[in-house]
């Protein structure tokens, strides 16, 4: 009963997060960037803190009951520290680590960094100043978001094959971690070190982050294949 009740709330936190993820994508950053001036600040000072609260709340609750999950699971499992390499944890646990990278950029760069954009929108609109790093802010902020949707496709691709579709258990797992640690380290890094100006990037745009997040989610898998055996 406590696990399926974990599973539920991971389930309603995931949605939110989620769907608001792809709708700051997909939705709100088009309208944004085609938005007159006095729209664009209206919405960046009430429509995005509004959306920015569920969306920190939704990723808090996916992260801690993904863990309560992971640790139930793993905890009770009777194989004690094998559980860890069965072909359930392998899966669970690449979908997991790109879920934990996706919280970390909401909690550490996404949430941080648009605050001080809607900071900024607010002093201007009270005849103040606008913060000289508020673009450098929102940049950062647009590709860590980025870079979440391109997360989100292996994550949930993984998540759900953990039940129905596992990876292989055995085979050399080291070589397996580390492909996987590195692709997304790369892309981790290509979010946190943006500056303005530039090159645009392949994932600024709607179509370039959805191949991306496939072609990333074809290279793990192609990981897997290559380094586990069943």
């Amino acid at each position: 009963m406590a696990e399926f009740l974990l599973r539920w709330f991971h389930y309603l936190g995931g949605i939110t997060w989620i769907g608001l993820l792809y709708y700051f994508n997909f939705v709100q950053g088009p309208f944004m960037a085609e938005a007159d001036p006095a729209a664009k600040s209206t919405a960046t000072q009430k429509l995005l803190p509004r959306a920015l609260r569920w969306f920190r709340a939704g990723a808090g609750v996916t992260f801690l009951t993904g863990i309560l999950i992971l640790g139930k699971r793993l905890g009770e499992s009777p194989l004690g520290a094998a559980a860890w390499s069965t072909p359930w944890a392998i899966t669970i646990l690449t979908g997991a680590l790109f879920g934990t990278l996706m919280f970390f950029n909401v909690v550490l760069v996404i949430w941080p960094k648009q605050q001080i954009v809607i900071a900024s929108a607010k002093a201007v609109a009270s005849g103040g100043q606008a913060n000289a790093v508020a673009p450098v802010a929102a940049r950062r902020a647009f590709l860590a978001s980025r870079t979440n949707v391109v997360f989100s496709i292996p994550m949930l691709y993984f998540m759900g094959a953990a039940t129905h579709y596992t990876l292989p258990g055995g085979g050399n797992h080291a070589a397996y971690w580390t492909g996987v640690l590195i692709v997304a380290a790369l892309l981790e890094i290509n979010a946190l070190t943006a500056t303005t100006g530039g090159t645009t990037k392949p994932i600024e745009k709607i179509p370039g982050v959805i191949v991306t997040g496939f072609v990333v989610w074809a290279i793990v898998y192609g990981i897997a294949r290559a380094f586990l055996s069943a």
